[in-house]
């Protein structure tokens, strides 16, 4: 049953409790309904064989969950940028602006931006350019062999002078003449090039009117070109929950890059909601998942779910989802904090996961916050950080002096450290290295994506300690040794498909979300700052 782009569950969605808040679409594990949702997108994207093909290149796929104005339960669904070279389907809803349309303005005036490109090909391939270039080449070729055979003149007659006067034995008189001869040919070479600039001003002004011609044609091209995208921000308006409109241009008037990114507005999450706020449903829940190949350097997985991009997505979510109760995306998720090890010098602690290391730009008490009320010492500060998600052994120096010193242990990678992980997956071989450059990948932070030409080097090991099953799945429990310390290095090593190709269990950015990531910082070995012993904490992980 359809109603427009309303989908009513196959099997219903009876017995499934909705959430009582709305989830946040950049930190969500998704709701049953979406999953129920997602699973019946794929279907239909399987059984059209074009859109199939081209999902198995890799495509972004959203649902959003709603109720219409009778209270009944559906989903609607949406697909980033184009699906089969269109931005419109029948099973799908419709673009925020069908800026694509063959005989709207902006591809009309596209093809005309287009068709200046066509004219300045024209001009540098027409025949009468060529010959005014080839004419001006060759007068600028003769001028320059005949100007160097005159330069060679002149050094030979320098000589033959110089070798006069070497000679000894000249009158006042000749010494003059050679100096005249000298004068005369230098101002004789200056007057022969002016000669050769003056013969060639009507070939370069030739040249010079179609390169003018091609330089208008270009600014024309860049000044509509910048203008026609304007206009495409100006007109492309989106909607909130509370009946307000506003367009890309005033979303992203006040944010850092200040004009909105190609691409803005076509993602499948803004294509929901602008459908759902224009037709009178109510959102219950949101998710996007990927179908397909993973772009090059990205870890993207076939079936997981992901939270929303942020360089282009976040502006335009955060006004949408104005007025609507939305959950926190940095809510405290750990509980009480274990102290492993403590003197005067320092302290280390099992952090939970779900809580920050250290005071971040998102809120929420931090682990090293919460020692310092809790120690009444407002000198800790955390010596190293771990994932938010991560939980595990974490160090805190209690002076400056202590923590500067442990720091540099780190530094200089005298720090032995294991970590333990449940994959989704068994890597084969069982143990090894995994060596993968990482960067920042700056449209999805906090993502990292692997760059072989940008990225910083890093190397973990890694060894299979055990295979086991969970809720149907055959996983592993596996030993990691991180050499170097990147940004989410195990979680990208361990999901990439260049590296163990088995996300961890519980990874909302690289994997599929669980009741937590599967990970966590077991052993730590470190050199007192001050006995000079070597010490070993260790806490066994809670999954």
């Amino acid at each position: 049953m359809q109603k427009d782009k309303f989908h009513i569950f196959e099997d219903g969605a009876a017995g499934i409790l909705l959430p009582s808040r709305f989830n946040n679409p950049f930190s969500y594990r998704p709701h049953p309904l979406c999953v129920r949702a997602a699973e019946e997108v794929r279907l239909a994207v399987e059984s059209n064989d074009a859109w199939h093909a081209d999902a198995l290149k890799g495509k972004m796929f959203g649902v959003l969950v709603v109720l219409d104005g009778d209270g009944c339960c559906g989903y609607l669904a949406a697909f980033s940028g184009l699906l089969d070279g269109r931005n419109e389907h029948d099973f799908f809803v419709p673009p925020v602006f069908d800026f694509l349309s063959p005989t709207g303005y902006f591809k009309c005036e596209e093809r005309e931006i287009s068709e200046i490109n066509n004219t300045v090909a024209a001009v540098k391939a027409g025949d009468e350019y060529k010959v005014a270039c080839k004419a001006l080449a060759r007068m600028d070729a003769e001028r320059e062999h005949t100007l160097a055979t005159e330069r060679e003149a002149m050094r030979m007659a320098k000589e033959g002078r110089e070798q006069r006067r070497a000679s000894g034995g000249l009158s006042p008189e000749e010494e003059q003449a050679l100096l005249n001869e000298s004068r005369f040919a230098k101002a004789e070479y200056k007057r022969n090039i002016k000669r050769w600039d003056e013969r060639m001003v009507p070939l370069k002004e030739a040249v010079a009117q179609f390169e003018r011609k091609i330089s208008a044609l270009k600014e024309e091209r860049k000044l509509r070109s910048a203008a026609l995208q304007k206009w495409l921000f100006d007109n492309f308006t989106l909607l909130n929950s509370l009946g307000e409109s506003r367009s890309l241009t005033q979303i992203f008037a006040t944010t850092r890059q200040g004009i909105p990114p190609a691409g803005a507005g076509e993602c499948s999450a803004p294509k929901l909601l602008q459908y759902a706020f224009a037709n009178g449903y109510t959102p219950v829940a949101m998710a996007e998942f990927w179908m397909g190949a993973s772009p090059v350097g990205e870890v993207r997985r076939d079936g997981c779910f992901y939270g929303s991009c942020t360089s282009k997505c976040r502006p335009i979510l955060s006004f949408m989802l104005q007025g609507m109760d939305v959950e926190d995306e940095f809510a405290l998720q750990g509980g009480d904090v274990e102290i492993l090890y403590e003197d005067d010098c320092l302290l280390a602690v099992n952090k939970p996961a779900g809580m920050l290391s250290a005071p971040g730009l998102n809120g929420g008490v931090s682990l090293e916050e919460h020692l310092q009320r809790n120690c009444c010492n407002d000198n800790i500060r955390v010596v190293h950080r771990l994932d938010m998600s991560t939980s595990g052994v974490l160090l805190a120096a209690k002076s400056p002096k202590i923590l500067a010193a442990l720091q540099e242990e780190f530094a200089d990678r005298r720090v032995a450290k294991r970590y333990v992980a449940l994959l989704d997956g068994v890597p084969a071989p069982s143990e090894g290295e995994i060596a993968l450059p990482l960067a920042a990948d700056y449209e999805n932070r906090p993502r990292q994506r692997v760059d072989f030409s940008c990225g910083k080097q890093a190397l973990t090991k890694y060894k299979v300690l055990q295979t086991v099953e969970y809720f149907g799945r055959r996983c592993s429990r596996v030993a990691f040794y991180p050499v170097t310390g990147r940004t989410h290095q195990l979680r990208v090593h361990a999901a990439y498909s260049g590296g163990l190709d088995a996300p961890i269990v519980g990874d909302e950015l690289y994997g599929t979300p669980d009741r937590r990531l599967m990970l966590h910082a077991e052993w730590l070995s470190f050199v007192h700052p001050v006995t000079g012993e070597r010490v070993e904490i260790e806490c066994a992980p809670d999954f």
